[in-house]
């Protein structure tokens, strides 16, 4: 059953979604993509989670689509959409723990950010497998490393380990394996602590400024702008109270660091 393949934590807000084939090293067949996509999808539409961590039952994260299972047939070729709906409104947070492989990098690619341990590794293989990315591989990575490290990938196969990853924008921090998904998990809570309708928002708004040249991104960031200061109106003394509270906040944050 679903449950075999895919383990989904609550605590509070934040989801926690463990992709649990660690025999195969979470590799991908029908079973663990449709259990994935129904619960991003359900998560998603919950109120009251407010971020989505992702992460693989050691070892690997994900080493991608389960080729037993391709080689049969079962998988219709992977060109069905990513199990990580790309408009959904709520952020995930990719804690990876181990190899993130082909569809594996394409399921990190999906998410908001990327956390890794030491552990963590990314490689695309399509080609050497004698495939094509079906996830939004060329869209994602290109935006993640810039089209020469994407391309170095993705024409060598080469694994790209935590370090590299870091240094390449690829991801946003590497920290010690124990620490991960705690770490994935406590900047979940960062990103409940601000209202769900404005995060959400936010991440629709990245996607579509993303998704056009930067001057019409100009226009497009304009246009929601205006739309979102009709729709919630503006006020005065409720910013003043927030504006209080972030400078704290602030305080307290550059102390620490």
């Amino acid at each position: 059953s679903m449950d075999d393949v895919l383990h989904v934590e609550i605590e509070g807000p934040v989801a926690t979604v463990w992709l649990n084939r660690p025999k195969v090293r979470n590799a991908l067949n029908a079973l663990l993509i449709g259990g994935l996509r129904e619960a991003m999808t359900s998560l998603d539409a919950n109120p009251a989670i407010a971020a989505i961590v992702l992460t693989g039952a050691d070892p690997a994260f994900c080493a991608g689509l389960d080729l037993d299972d391709l080689a049969e047939g079962t998988l219709g070729g992977g060109g069905s959409a990513s199990p990580i709906p790309a408009d959904m409104g709520t952020p995930v947070i990719g804690a990876v723990n181990g190899a993130a492989v082909t569809g594996g990098l394409e399921l990190a690619l999906a998410c908001d950010l990327l956390i890794g341990s030491e552990r963590a590794a990314f490689a695309d293989t399509h080609a050497r497998v004698g495939i094509l990315p079906g996830w939004g591989l060329s869209v994602e990575l290109p935006r993640a490393v810039g089209v020469r490290r994407a391309r170095q990938m993705s024409f060598t196969g080469n694994f790209v380990g935590a370090r590299q990853a870091l240094e390449w924008g690829l991801l946003n921090e590497v920290v010690p394996h124990d620490e991960l998904v705690v770490r994935a998990q406590a900047l979940a809570a960062d990103v409940a602590g601000i209202e769900a309708a404005t995060v959400s928002a936010m991440k629709r708004l990245y996607w579509a400024a993303g998704s056009v040249t930067p001057a019409e991104g100009l226009v497009v960031e304009r246009e929601v702008n205006r739309s979102w200061t009709e729709r919630c109106g503006f006020d005065r003394s409720a910013f003043a109270d927030r504006r209080g509270e972030i400078e704290a906040r602030g305080r307290g944050q550059v102390e620490v660091e």
